[in-house]
């Protein structure tokens, strides 16, 4: 299993492998000890883990001992060791310690028996893990300990709302969530390092003089010109910014033009190809985005946040255009319906206006709300009502790394008092988390959760509906293999029903995702969760688990990775704009639109902070940074996931061939397990 030899001794015929965890405080200068279980009741006698001259139990690192003969008691041979019982004491200068897992192998048949424990090992307590240690509670027959454990974790895992009305979070950052030492994000000194690395300390003060003069900063190699910058100005791009970049699943179909968009036949007869609008309704190609939720949203002093709504028609060549946009949800004379036979740049102003609403969408719920917050209570329920045995949380523990720890250092350093959200974005971290708190009211798991359910409440799930609508068809792809390896990995542990409904473990689980997020109540407070938390059937517990791992993986690639390439060219997606919307057609010039747009500094912040955010930092999905799953079983099905995901892959690389704008951020190959950014 390793290549770390320790110094000879007495003949062996059994090697024990220890790989400390990676976390802070797991290295361990205790003496250890271990007793080795075979499948007949043998047991070896108690084993002291000791290698000569050599400091053993280092944090992330693997160590092996040799099993003297002499600890085998009067048995000759063990047979399968079916279980380990192991303890450490409490000497030496550090003795906590984390253990990832134990593995004994017989030298003589080259058998290896895998001992997962991923626990930190209190001193002197016995541990007993059995082989690949993957049981439901209620056939575990060390139940005492299993409890103990979770009830241990309830103690560090503490739900709580950081504003009342916000997604449950964890109370504190347990030590177990903090980045690993080969995993270190610092958003300040990485921010340093780019901008001491490239060319642009000239944006240290002042405005913009042109749009060429904005376009002249992109000249280095780590802040490539952006693909914004090219086309912030263009109808067909503004249109796959509402499909296949960052907030694509906010568009509808169109089945009646609301009252409050008062558009008519004649106002868009140049637009609709011959069309009218009930025709184009009737052919399913009028689209509609209504950012109604941002009405009344508190803003910084001085700042204006649209409410706009969009239509949007796909024409003959199956591209979505924009053909009207109201920028505030009240018609009247000072809120016109912008159309694309306007002046042209008076109508490339409404649209960045519009966007610059969108991103306050994307950044607030898109992307924060509905993948970081509302995913961080789902770990916090997790790690208290699952044992680490259970393969639930075997399932989901690598969907999970570093997720706690990104929400708490970006919370700390993004969304916080003048922070980069109060200095780059018109609402500020007031109208963000009112925002949130809006969105976390509507989110439900059966539904926004669930992207088949999602996409036929918006009348989007025929796939000749929007034949431009990339996120969808390449989404859907990772939804069914996600769907499919959740649901032979639930039925291999669950089959039959009673297995299911008198697993206490699960059932609590359930339960807290579903309980009331109030401080007082104490739980994560999703809605939407099957039976209201009172799992019945497998399909119930497959629903909740296809959607946590598609939204920690493919959701929030989806909205995480485009930001640089859309915000670091501000016109084409301004979450910043200065001065006041269009009210009404008249001509704006370029001046027009460099007065509304980011300073210099402010322009650099955006810049760095969604370069470094468009990162990857963790590997790609069903390449697990840690393995949790061990039976044979199991592990078939993981393969086959991986399996899946390859052909997933060539197809997506396949379609973006024919695509006349490929569409790059579901390529399974860059898709991280992860929430780590």
């Amino acid at each position: 299993m390793g290549n770390n030899h320790c110094c000879q001794g007495p003949p062996s015929e059994y090697t024990v492998y220890i790989r400390t965890g990676d976390r802070k405080n797991a290295g361990t200068d205790a003496d250890v000890r271990i007793i080795l279980h075979d499948d007949k009741g043998h047991t070896s006698e108690e084993i002291n883990l000791d290698n000569f001259l050599r400091n053993d139990f280092e944090r992330g690192k693997l160590d092996q001992f040799s099993v003297p003969k002499s600890k085998l008691k009067s048995v000759e041979r063990l047979g399968k060791i079916v279980k380990i019982e192991f303890w450490r004491d409490d000497s030496g200068l550090g003795s906590d310690w984390y253990v990832d897992k134990i593995v004994v192998e017989n030298k003589q048949t080259n058998a290896m028996f895998v001992f997962p424990v991923f626990r930190w090992v209190r001193s002197n307590y016995h541990y007993f893990i059995k082989h690949l240690d993957t049981s439901l509670p209620q056939f575990d027959e060390y139940h005492e300990q299993r409890n103990k454990e979770l009830e241990e974790k309830r103690k560090t895992y503490v739900f709580a709302q950081k504003a009342h009305g916000m997604p449950a979070q964890v109370k504190s950052m347990p030590p177990d969530e903090q980045f690993s030492n080969e995993y270190k994000w610092d958003i300040v000194k990485t921010k340093i390092q780019l901008i001491a690395t490239s060319k642009l300390v000239m944006l240290t003060s002042g405005d913009w003089n042109s749009l060429s003069d904005l376009r002249n900063v992109y000249t280095d190699k780590i802040f490539n010109i952006p693909k914004g910058s090219d086309r912030w100005s263009n109808d067909l791009f503004f249109g796959l910014q509402r499909i296949n970049s960052l907030n694509h699943s906010l568009i509808e179909l169109c089945t009646d033009i609301p009252d409050k968009l008062p558009v008519t036949d004649k106002m868009l007869e140049p637009l609709l190809e011959g069309l009218t609008i009930k025709e184009a309704i009737e052919q399913k190609r009028l689209f509609v985005c209504d950012l109604k939720i941002l009405d009344g949203l508190p803003v910084r002093p001085n700042f204006v946040l649209c409410a706009p709504i969009g239509l949007f028609f796909v024409d003959s060549s199956e591209q979505l255009r924009p053909i009207a946009i109201q920028l505030f949800q009240t018609p009247g004379p000072d809120n016109p319906i912008f159309l694309p036979t306007d002046y042209s740049l008076t109508w490339a102003l409404v649209k960045m206006w519009y966007n610059n609403a969108d991103a306050a969408y994307h950044q607030s719920l898109t992307h924060l709300g509905f993948t970081h917050l509302l995913m961080e209570g789902v770990v916090v329920a997790t790690h208290r009502q699952l044992s680490q045995s259970h393969p639930v949380f075997k399932l989901l523990a690598p969907h999970f790394l570093f997720l706690i720890a990104i929400n708490s250092r970006g919370l700390e350093l993004l969304v916080s008092e003048n922070g980069w959200v109060d200095n780059t974005m018109n609402f500020g971290i007031k109208g963000m988390f009112e925002l949130i708190r809006r969105g976390m009211n509507m989110w439900r798991l059966d539904t926004h959760g669930t992207l088949p359910e999602d996409l036929k409440q918006r009348g989007l799930d025929d796939p000749k509906v929007l034949p431009c609508y990339h996120f969808r068809d390449d989404a859907l792809l990772h939804y069914t293999a996600i769907n499919k390896y959740v649901k032979s990995y639930v039925d291999l542990y669950y089959d039959t029903a009673d297995k299911l409904t008198k697993d206490g473990e699960v059932q609590a689980w359930a339960a807290e995702l579903a309980k009331p997020r109030d401080n007082d109540k104490g739980g994560c407070g999703l809605l939407g969760i099957p039976g209201n938390g009172d799992l019945t059937t497998n399909d119930q517990l497959v629903m909740i688990l296809t959607t946590i791992i598609y939204t920690c993986s493919v959701s929030h690639a989806s909205t995480n990775f485009p930001q640089y390439e859309e915000y670091g060219f501000p016109p084409n997606y301004p979450g910043f704009l200065r001065g006041q919307p269009p009210r009404d057609k008249s001509v704006k010039t370029e001046q027009d639109i460099i007065k509304a747009l980011p300073d210099r500094p402010t322009t650099l912040d955006i810049m760095v902070v969604t370069k470094i955010l468009s990162q990857r930092g963790t590997k790609s999905l069903g390449d697990f940074e840690v393995q949790y799953i061990f039976e044979e079983k199991a592990r078939e099905m993981v393969d086959e996931f991986r399996r899946d995901l390859s052909k997933i892959s060539r197809k997506i690389k396949e379609r973006n061939e024919r695509r006349q704008v490929p569409y790059t951020y579901l390529d399974p190959d860059i898709v991280p397990n992860s929430i780590s950014i």
